[in-house]
């Protein structure tokens, strides 16, 4: 994607290592493209919790190897941060939160939007319940703190059973880690093992440069925990399986197991579907990288077109490069993105990108390959049209914005600029996933998978 919807969160969690949260540094900085806000890491030993976190990429906010001298313990949980709730300018919205209650400390990270958090939170308030953030995080410890169970996890189980929405939520108490999934399974969760370490994270690329091995899902609906007395998994909820198809769009790497199926097997799947529904004559594919190449790769496998690199990007560009003029802010996607005029001049391309949400980037790409004499460009997109925001954690923009609700492909196809166009459908996105039933594309669709119709949630999404 041509950098138009952000990135969701990262979470890892790391049990029974004495080196927990350098590993849980390791898995955060493989995370690192869910989210480039913040990051933080608790930790505990069986007595105290330890924390540590702020602004800045995993590898800035931990650059001192002094810090992970004051997060001693066995087990750590760890969080990148991209705020789809909350400001993303206070300090106190940087996650794991922290707080006491009257068994000790609780530490909580989560990964997802919960739609029923500003009820919740206004419940507890009436009740006397102090926030110190905005974000909808911090309503799971108060949750756990106000249950009447005589154990954390006790607590923390019903805790995570009002909750409503998407999340995928890892939690540390002084002598136990805890780990949960909604009943959805909207985002993705794993479990891992290294020796005798447990490891649990959004994605599996996380295990791989710690050298940990994949075991399995967390099952929606599944709670973990973690102890000197071992492992105990247990169902808090009837699984209604929902998974975000977008994870295998953008979201996620290419080199992660994802909802049990490798996501670059799922790309090159889209590519070549798209290929096989919208073929065309061309000299080249050309993917907008980076997150497109896949699915190019898999347009240019199906249809014998070869691919090539014809777009460089730079990816020293960050969330906070300064735009302080119009005339600057208009050369951005050409800091990002540069065509290479020896590969494209002359040729017709095919140009391959996953999504296509307000259209203002890609029309930018566009001009830029003009610029660089391309003969014809064919834009093939590797998902259906984005027509609806999401309810469930992705930041999309509000139904105005997105194209695709305003213009019918056609229109977009000439304020694009193109030769031609053509999204893949939605029969062909579900022909490439298995079990097609088990996942929600509500942002392409308008269906909404648990028919929530009237959460507070949706109602703040569409009003903004």
């Amino acid at each position: 994607m041509s950098g138009e919807i952000k990135e969701e969160c990262g979470i890892v969690g790391i049990y029974g290592n004495e080196n927990c949260s350098e590993l849980v540094f390791l898995g955060l900085y493989a995370l690192q493209h869910r989210g480039q806000e913040s990051a933080g890491i608790s930790s505990a030993d069986g007595e105290k919790i330890s924390c540590y976190k702020k602004f800045g990429l995993v590898k800035d906010v931990f650059k001192d190897p002094k810090t992970f001298d004051k997060l001693q313990g066995h087990m750590a949980i760890g969080h990148n941060r991209y705020s789809t709730t909350g400001s993303a300018e206070s300090d106190a919205n940087i996650q794991p939160i922290t707080v006491n209650y009257k068994m000790g400390t609780l530490s909580v990270a989560h990964n997802g939007n919960l739609t029923n958090a500003e009820t919740l939170k206004q419940e507890m308030e009436n009740d006397g319940h102090i926030f110190q953030s905005s974000s909808d995080t911090e309503v799971i410890p108060h949750l756990a703190a106000r249950s009447s169970a005589d154990t954390v996890e006790g607590m923390f189980e019903e805790a995570v059973s009002q909750l409503e929405g998407a999340f995928s939520v890892v939690a540390l108490s002084e002598d136990k880690m805890m780990v949960a999934r909604d009943k959805s399974g909207f985002k993705p969760l794993a479990l891992g093992k290294l020796d005798n370490t447990y490891v649990v994270a959004s994605e599996t690329c996380a295990f791989d440069i710690m050298g940990a091995e994949y075991v399995r899902e967390i099952e929606p609906g599944e709670l973990l925990v973690f102890s000197k007395d071992g492992i105990k998994s247990k169902k808090y909820a009837e699984a209604k399986v929902s998974h975000c198809v977008f994870e295998y769009i953008y979201f996620s790497r290419p080199d992660s197991i994802i909802f049990g199926q490798s996501c670059d097997k799922v790309r090159r799947g889209l590519g070549m579907k798209l290929a096989q529904e919208y073929p065309v004559d061309a000299d080249i594919v050309v993917a907008v990288p980076d997150s497109s190449n896949t699915i190019a790769l898999g347009y240019a496998k199906e249809s014998k077109i070869p691919f090539e690199i014809g777009i460089l990007r730079n990816h020293y560009v960050g969330r906070t490069f300064i735009q302080p003029h119009q005339n600057i802010r208009d050369l951005k996607v050409k800091i990002k993105f540069n065509p290479i005029k020896g590969v494209l001049k002359g040729k017709s391309i095919v140009l391959v990108d996953d999504s296509v949400v307000r259209g203002t980037t890609i029309k930018k790409i566009v001009a830029m390959l003009k610029e660089a004499e391309v003969k014809e460009i064919h834009l093939r997109i590797g998902s259906p049209a984005v027509r609806n925001p999401c309810f469930y954690g992705m930041d999309f923009p509000s139904p105005q914005e997105l194209i695709a609700n305003n213009m019918n492909t056609e229109e977009i196809r000439k304020y694009l600029g193109v030769t031609s166009m053509g999204y893949l459908t939605l029969d062909g996105l579900m022909d490439v996933v298995k079990t097609p039933d088990n996942y929600c594309h509500g942002c392409f669709s308008g269906v909404d998978p648990l028919g929530n119709e009237n959460t507070s949630r949706k109602k703040d999404i569409l009003e903004k």
